[in-house]
């Protein structure tokens, strides 16, 4: 046993409860917050592991003052907040949690897009602000689901997953991916497309691609110029996917319908003017947040650690070149 491994930020009590089994020592951050950077260089000093939130950067500064650390264990599907390549070069493996939160997140991206499509957050503040007076013929008009276009820019589990739930409202479905989803195409009828057609096509356009150099501000003024004037965006992946500044001029330029984010190119930051946008439906990332997923997430997190701190083969490397150095 005598494993020494450090948990950045409280997790549902089953994966500290899997690691404590098998761990000599599991120190976990007592605050509900992220870790200063200061505070993660001291706290990872003399650990076997390190369990991570995406919110930590873990970097080569990181990684060195990690001495005796066998590598890191990310409670998160995406892992752009570690340097992949340097940690490999380290020998120090990287683990993320893919597959348990594709259910939720759909979900949540479903959520959004009705609250976009149905007015749903200005409804709420405009009853709760006792201006209410009754039913009236033209009171907040909102956008049709049944039968219309869906486009899903990432045709991967989360994307697929979101496009297989279409099925109820008889959406017509496109999908923009670099390969083609046989699944999608067999399942729901759906039909790959250029990004550009995509957006002059689809009535609600929902992003789910990994955070890449290529995919970087992959929405900007030109493509929210090419949707609908009647579209609505959704972004459950990751914010700097989109140049937000470009998305408050479309919003309030009316350029496009809608918008319903849970994630922001400045994260926890909003661009000026995001907050007043009565069409933007705006949540906090909470994509995994379901009581079953984030305990699912954390068991498997505690998983890959403790392989990791074992010297076994992690079953969720993202760096698998790494056992190639050792």
């Amino acid at each position: 046993m005598g494993y020494n491994v450090y948990v950045t930020r409280a997790i549902p009590e089953e994966g500290l409860e899997r690691l404590r089994r098998e761990c000599e020592t599991v120190e976990v951050n007592p605050e509900d917050r992220a870790l200063t950077r200061a505070e993660l260089l001291e706290k990872v000093r003399g650990r076997d592991g390190v369990l991570t939130m995406l919110s930590d950067v873990i970097d080569e500064e990181v990684m060195r003052a990690a001495t005796g650390a066998r590598g890191f264990a990310n409670l998160a599907v995406g892992f752009n907040n570690f340097d992949v390549a340097k940690a490999t070069a380290l020998g120090l493996v990287l683990t993320n949690t893919p597959g348990v939160l594709t259910d939720a997140t759909a979900d949540l991206a479903w959520a959004l897009l009705f609250a976009a499509a149905r007015r749903i957050g200005e409804c709420d503040r405009f009853v709760r602000a006792g201006r209410f007076a009754g039913w009236g013929p033209m009171l907040f008009l909102g956008a049709d689901l049944t039968g219309r276009t869906l486009g899903i820019v990432g045709a991967g589990r989360i994307g697929t997953a979101m496009a297989l739930k279409s099925r109820g409202f008889e959406m017509k479905v496109l999908y923009c991916d670099p390969s083609i989803n046989e699944t999608l195409e067999r399942e729901a009828g759906a039909r790959r497309v250029e990004l550009n057609d995509l957006l002059a096509e689809a009535d609600f356009v929902s992003v789910h691609v990994p955070l890449l150099d290529g995919t970087q501000h992959l929405f900007g003024a030109e493509q929210f110029r090419r949707m609908k004037p009647t579209a609505i965006f959704i972004n459950t992946s990751r914010g700097p996917i989109h140049d937000e500044a470009a998305l408050v001029e479309a919003l309030r330029l009316h350029q496009i319908a809608g918008a319903g984010l849970d994630v922001y190119e400045n994260e926890p930051r909003l661009h000026p003017g995001l907050a007043g946008m009565d069409n933007a439906v705006l949540v906090p990332h909470i994509g995994s947040a379901t009581v079953a997923t984030r305990t699912r997430m954390a068991v498997m997190a505690a998983e890959n650690l403790l392989a990791i701190v074992k010297g076994r083969r992690a079953p969720n490397c993202i760096n698998p070149d790494v056992y190639g150095r050792k």
